[in-house]
This record gives C-alpha cells, structure tokens and sequence, in this order.
C-alpha cells in the first residue's frame, strides 16, 4: 500500500520544481500537491509523476493549506507527510500541519526560525553566539541600541528570506535617513544587529530524530550582504572539498546546539555563520529548509548524490545516507553593471578557454532579458574538480572574465 505525501508550494519556482520533481521520485508514494500556480505551468514529466493536485488561492493561508489537505486526503487516504521548501511557508505550513494532526517541525520551531529576533534570543538563552540585536518598533529603540552597540549596524526585516532588504547602515545619519524611510511600529517592527566582522560561511546540515547525521560547510566570496550593497559585484559560493580541519570544530559544536535549542528534529536547515579572529564564531540566522542559490545544486556534485531527491526521503522517511564528499565545487553569479535590460554579455569565449572543462551546469544570460535584481544575479556558472584550489582558480577566473552589461 502506498503512502500519501502533499507538498506544498504555492510558486513554481525553478528550485521549487527541482524538488518536486525529487520527490515524485519516492517509492511506494502517491504524491500529491498543494499550489497556487496552475498545475499546467509545471514540466509534463513532472505533472505526470502526481497522483493528484489542489490548487489554492493564497498558498500562505494556513486555513486553505488545510482545506487542500482535507480534499487531497479524501481522495488518497490520510497524509503521512506534508512538506514545503519555502521559506516563507514553514510557519503557516506548521499550522497547518497541526490542525491536521499530521507529524513534522512544529508551530513553535517553525516560528523560531523564521522570526529572526526570537531564533536569536532562542540562541542566545542556550548558550550560542550570535551577533547583538534589537527588535525595534520605535525610532527611540533603534537609537538606543546603536547608542549601546555601535556602528555599524544591519537592518534586516524580522521575517525576511534570502538576504532581501538588509542593508547596512554607518553612522547617526544613516540611522535617521533609515527610520525616516522605514518608519517603525508595532505592527511592522524591524531587526537591527551589530555588524559582525569576519569571513561569511553557509552550515547546511541533516538531523534525523534530533541527531546530527550530516553537514557541509561552504564560503562566500564575498559576503551577501556586501554584494547587496553594491549591484556591480560579482561573488561567488565555494565548497571546499575538504571540510574536516579542527579550524570548523567552533562551528560544529555551535550550529548543532543551535538546531537543538531552535526545535530542529527531522530536516535539512541552512545557516549563514562568520568566521572571526581568535577561532571565535556567530551565527547570523538559519532557516529550516533546503538551501537556495543554487547551494543545493553544489551540495549534489560535491557527493555525487541528488540532493533534490535525498530531502524529500529525509521528510517522509526520516532517511538519509551519509554520502562521501568527493570533490570541490563552487558557483559564480553573473550581475549586470548598471540599470535596464541585458544589452550584451562578454567574456564567455575566454572563461570557455580558461575553465570550459570544470563546468558542469551554467544559466547565462541572454541579451533582452530584463535585469533579475537578486543578489543571485543574471546567471551562474558552476565548476567543479577534486581539488579546491583549481576550483577557486576557475571562479575568479570567471568573475573577472565574463561581464554582463545593461541599457
């Protein structure tokens, strides 16, 4: 007898498809799926791998994912799992989740780590180091805690996702050109931190029944939020093929107590972390889904194992083989310099040359398109080689090659 299996995803997004797709590759499952897309705008291989599909107005409201449910579940029997990889969903998914009385992260660590001033405060109770902060619903608060903490600071929204609208701010001035823009209040409160110095790394990682089973460790060059301040700026994400110096030891110690205290039983979470003198760690915030910017793409050619498929199973199974890290892989992001669409793109016949042989996938932009304004860019290029050095070699080898031009 088959199990039932929802995933809900109210977008389809090009990542989102990927772990669908993952997923109706489950044995012995009928998948069904919740979305707020029309079904016709999924791949036909991957239409045709649902047993069923409900789609909804609003794929947020906790009330329509349970009425999807109730409809989805008269037809193929009672859901043994009901899962979504975005980030954005993971609370109302959890509500509803509850009202059904269907098994995975709960309301309450859900909450932990989407609202980030309270996944902070969670940390901070247990004993984790984490950057200061203040969630502030007056200007007087703001003030205050940059009084009390210094410049510079991070302003970030409470429940953001993907690093978008966080900005950095400098001084007094920057301050009230900040409030004076984002008014504060109660009812739209937002997140200031201290401004964290060191090197900026991703900790993505599997807990199986509240146990560590598994983790990767990757860099970025350079930090997200330095490339969000300056559109011009190429980066790229590396995963070094080696990732077990004493050097990662803090590090190890401080994410898996912090998955522990945040509520993390089953699943695969990512969290952005700072590397700081002195071996000292900070962890900035951690989501309880898969990773995006293609992180889980890399994650899949540095073991040789399909992540899309390997999360899905881990959610519905609460299986997950430990694969082998075999090589260093690593994503360049491509961004257009300047405003408008994309007028020309350079440089591709010399990164050909230069690296043609380690690439394994590239989305490249195409002249017309309209800039993406992500800090993902206009396109990517991913290399990979068994040694980590040829691996950066080949990134900036990119980043200085190839350019995207706008008009």
């Amino acid at each position: 007898m088959s199990d039932h299996v929802i995933f809900a995803a109210p977008f389809f997004m090009e990542a989102t498809i990927r772990f669908i797709a993952g997923a109706t590759h489950l044995e012995n499952v009928n998948l069904t799926l919740v979305s707020q897309d029309p079904v016709s705008k999924l791949p036909a291989e991957v239409r045709h791998g649902l047993a069923g599909h409900w789609q909804v107005s609003n794929g947020m409201d906790p009330g329509q994912l349970v009425q999807a449910a109730q409809g989805l579940q008269q037809r193929f029997g009672k859901a043994r799992a009901y899962i979504a990889t975005l980030e954005q969903l993971q609370v109302p998914l959890a509500v509803a989740r509850e009202a059904l009385g269907i098994g995975g992260l709960s309301a309450g660590a859900a909450r932990n780590f989407r609202d980030k001033s309270r996944m902070k405060t969670v940390l901070q109770a247990a004993g984790v180091p984490c950057a200061r902060h203040v969630l502030a619903s007056t200007a007087d608060q703001a003030r205050r805690f940059a009084g009390e903490c210094g410049y510079p600071l991070v302003v970030k929204p409470n429940a953001g996702a993907g690093a978008k609208n966080t900005f950095r701010i400098d001084d007094g001035q920057d301050l009230e050109t900040c409030l004076a823009r984002f008014p504060l209040s109660s009812q739209q409160p937002t997140l200031f931190e201290e401004f964290v110095k060191g090197r900026e790394y991703s900790f993505d990682s599997v807990m199986v029944a509240g146990q560590p089973r598994w983790h990767s460790i990757s860099r970025y060059l350079p930090s997200p939020l330095e490339v969000l301040e300056n559109a011009w700026i190429q980066w790229c994400v590396l995963l070094p093929r080696s990732i077990d110096g004493e050097e990662f030891d803090p590090i190890r110690d401080a994410a898996f107590n912090g998955l522990h205290a945040l509520g993390m039983e089953t699943g695969l979470s990512h969290m952005e972390w700072f590397s700081m003198p002195g071996g000292r760690v900070a962890i900035s915030e951690v989501g309880a889904r898969p990773p995006g910017a293609q992180i889980t793409s890399l994650l899949s050619y540095a073991h040789d194992m399909n992540f899309y498929r390997a999360w899905p199973k881990l959610m519905v199974f609460d299986e997950f083989e430990v694969p082998e890290r075999r090589y260093a892989v690593g994503a360049a992001y491509v961004r257009g310099q300047g405003l408008g669409r994309i007028r020309q793109v350079s440089g591709l016949n010399k990164a050909q040359e230069l690296c043609g042989d380690l690439v394994v996938e590239a989305r490249l932009p195409r002249s017309g398109q309209s800039a993406s304004g992500t800090y993902e860019g206009d396109g990517y290029i991913i290399v990979k080689h068994p040694e980590t050095a040829t691996v950066e070699k080949a990134l900036k080898s990119i980043l200085s090659t190839v350019r995207v031009e706008l008009a």
